[in-house]
């Protein structure tokens, strides 16, 4: 439908990494307010987390999978960064003042680590599903099977390196029940709006981009 740019220029990949980062930043955040949605408790980082997927899946789409892995590859450092910072300037959910940046929080620095490499991991998978999909006749297949799969590893990396034997010990005892709760809620809510969210974006470039080529 769209033909791919195989040389990304800057201008496209930095403004879509920086929408990533900030999406991180957001979702670091959030991950510490709770939210009952269809009956099950969860925080609201695991509703704007999936717009990075969202954003990948039209990346891939639109300019192809090596500007989507440039525009990663890109992110990954700075998300590091950003969510140690983050977790350690609001642990716990309240603000700790500048001074706890003094110290290193190894706890905290587990879960940045645990971030960055589900991030890395996650978009990585989800760009080659997206990818060898993408040619599907049904606009639907190539995003939803990416976040089915791509979902999938980004929880269980992150939740296995953040919490299996950790220090804290009700995540130690109880994070495989609390991954499944956070991936069911994040599957459904991509399914449920993300996936048509990209096949209402698709159609509208469609059908803008289709009378300029005509």
């Amino acid at each position: 439908m769209f033909q791919q740019d195989t040389s990304p220029a800057l201008r496209v990949v930095l403004p879509i990494a920086a929408f990533h980062l900030f999406i991180i930043a957001l979702s670091n955040y959030l991950v510490q307010i709770p939210v009952a949605l269809f009956g099950f408790n969860t925080t609201w980082g695991a509703i704007t987390f999936p717009f990075i997927f969202l954003a990948t899946d039209l990346t891939v789409r639109i300019f192809g999978a090596a500007t989507a892995r440039r525009i990663i590859m890109t992110a990954m450092l700075p998300a590091l960064l950003i969510s140690y910072l983050l977790s350690v300037l609001f642990y716990e959910g309240a603000f700790q003042g500048w001074g706890s940046l003094s110290t290193l929080n190894a706890f905290v620095g587990r879960i940045a680590l645990a971030s960055f490499l589900a991030y890395a991991i996650g978009q990585i998978l989800d760009v080659q599903v997206f990818n060898r999909l993408c040619q599907s006749r049904a606009w639907w297949v190539a995003p939803a099977c990416s976040t089915v799969i791509g979902g999938l590893i980004d929880t269980l990396v992150f939740f296995s390196i953040a919490f299996y034997h950790s220090t804290d010990a009700f995540m130690a005892a109880n994070w495989p029940e609390i991954a499944a709760v956070d991936y069911a809620i994040k599957l459904l809510v991509s399914l449920s709006l993300f996936v048509p969210a990209y096949g209402a974006i698709m159609g509208l470039l469609a059908r803008r981009l289709s009378p300029a080529r005509t």
